[in-house]
């Protein structure tokens, strides 16, 4: 059994997911203040986001290790949580969230 948080790979992307999530949330609050090029590196930022832990999350889902599949399902739980079904597809949900971000793209552009 391979133990998936002892990978290199695993480790240097889960830093990265929260260097990225820091830098994100930094932002966050003031985005209807930033400048219309700050809010599209903002969502740019975000949408990079969102892909990394997509991946991150589907290869925990497809690991053998049992630590792993439990945080997977882990954040299937907090989905729940939030309202979504019981049956959630979390690759639907980082859809959702991605044509979320297209929306609000959309929005800010027509502002533009």
């Amino acid at each position: 059994m391979s133990d998936f948080f002892e990978s290199d790979i695993v480790q240097n992307e889960m830093e990265t997911i929260n260097e990225m999530q820091e830098e994100v949330y930094e932002n966050v609050l003031d985005f209807p203040n930033l400048s219309h090029e700050e809010q599209v590196e903002h969502l740019e930022q975000l949408d990079d986001l969102l892909e990394k832990q997509q991946i991150l999350y589907t290869r925990m889902k497809l690991s053998d290790d049992p630590r792993a599949k439990e945080l997977a399902d882990n954040v299937r739980q907090s989905a729940i949580v939030m309202g979504f079904p019981k049956d959630v597809d979390c690759n639907l949900l980082f859809a959702n969230m991605r044509e979320t971000l297209n929306k609000v793209r959309k929005g800010i552009d027509k502002g533009a």
